[in-house]
C-alpha cells in the first residue's frame, strides 16, 4: 500500500464529516458541531427519526439519508456520489461516535477508496467516561463493545479475553446484562468491574463491585445502556484446586475465627478467582 497523506481541509477534495452526538446530555453537543452541521446539504443518519428529532432542538434542518447497519452498503454509495458531485455531507449515529459499536466503518472505507477525505468532529463517547471515573488502570486498555448474545459464542469471546492484563471495556443492553456478568463471573473469575449506566443524564449511575457480588444485584435497577468496565488479569499463574486448598488451610490454621465463607471470600479477593469455586473445595475440610 502506497503512503497517502490526506489534509482535511487544504486538499480540496471533497469532505465526509463524521459528527459525534450526545450520549444523554443535549449540552454536550458541541458548538462546532452544530455550526458544521448546519453548512451541511445533507445529514446521513442511523435513523432518521432520531435524527430529526435531534436536530430540531437546535434548529437545525437539512434532508436526511438513512444509513443504518442493514443498507450501509448501498447507502454508502449514495452518499459517496453526493460528495463527489459537490455536496457536502456529514453523518452521525444516534449517539456518540459514528463507527463506534455503531455504523459508520464501511462509509468511512468507501470514502477513502474514491479519494474523499473524512475529518471527525468531537463529542461524548460513552466508553471513555466510563474507563476514566472506573479507577482501573487506564494507561492500557482494550475496548471489546458487544459481547455475542449466544451463551456459548459470549463465553468462548470471555475465554480468549481471560489472559489480558489490560483493562477491558464492554458495552451492554438492560434485558442481556444479568446473562453476561454470569459469564463473566464464571469465566474471567472474580474481578471488580465497573458498570457506568445513564451517563451524562440525571440518573448517571457507576456501580463499583466484584463479580461474585454483582451477579446478586437486582435486576430491575439496571437501567439503560450500560459500559461494563473490569480490571485486568494480573494474577502470574492459573492456581489449581490443590493449591487454592493448601492456602486455605494455612488460613485456617493462622486464624481459626475465619469462617469457611470468610477464608472464601478473602482468597477470591486476593487470587481473583471466583469465591464459589473455593468454597466449593474447602467445604470439606
Amino acid at each position: 500500500m502506497a503512503i497517502i497523506r490526506n489534509k482535511s481541509f487544504t486538499d480540496n477534495k471533497p469532505l465526509l464529516y463524521l459528527v459525534a452526538t450526545p450520549i444523554g446530555n443535549l449540552d454536550e453537543f458541541s458548538l462546532r458541531a452544530q455550526k458544521v452541521l448546519n453548512e451541511m446539504d445533507y445529514v446521513a443518519s442511523e435513523d432518521t427519526r432520531n435524527t430529526k428529532k435531534l436536530l430540531s432542538l437546535f434548529n437545525i434542518y437539512k434532508p436526511l439519508i438513512s444509513l443504518h447497519e442493514h443498507n450501509e452498503k448501498e447507502a454508502s454509495q449514495k452518499v459517496i456520489e453526493l460528495l463527489k458531485n459537490g455536496n457536502k455531507v456529514a453523518y452521525v449515529s444516534d449517539a456518540g461516535y459514528p463507527a463506534i459499536s455503531d455504523p459508520g466503518q464501511k462509509l468511512v472505507k468507501e470514502a477513502l477508496k474514491n479519494e474523499i477525505n473524512v475529518s471527525v468532529v468531537s463529542g461524548s463517547n460513552a466508553m471513555l467516561n466510563a474507563l476514566v471515573a472506573s479507577g482501573f488502570d487506564t494507561s492500557h486498555f482494550y475496548f471489546y463493545g458487544f459481547l455475542d448474545a449466544r451463551k456459548s459464542q459470549r463465553e468462548n469471546q470471555l475465554s480468549e479475553l481471560k489472559s489480558m492484563q489490560n483493562t477491558i471495556i464492554f458495552y451492554e443492553s438492560p434485558h442481556r446484562i444479568m446473562d453476561t456478568l454470569k459469564s463473566m463471573n464464571k469465566i474471567l473469575g472474580n474481578r471488580d468491574i465497573c458498570i457506568a449506566r445513564e451517563l451524562t443524564k440525571i440518573h448517571e449511575e457507576y456501580i463499583h463491585a466484584p463479580l461474585d457480588e454483582i451477579i446478586n444485584i437486582d435486576e430491575t435497577t439496571l437501567i439503560g445502556e450500560m459500559v461494563i468496565v473490569v480490571e485486568g488479569n494480573y494474577s502470574k499463574e492459573e492456581l489449581n484446586d490443590e493449591d487454592i486448598i493448601q492456602l486455605a488451610k494455612k488460613m485456617m490454621s493462622e486464624d481459626k475465627t475465619l469462617s469457611k465463607k470468610d477464608i472464601s471470600k478473602l482468597l477470591s479477593e486476593q487470587l481473583k478467582i471466583s469465591k464459589n469455586r473455593i468454597y466449593s473445595l474447602i467445604i470439606n475440610i
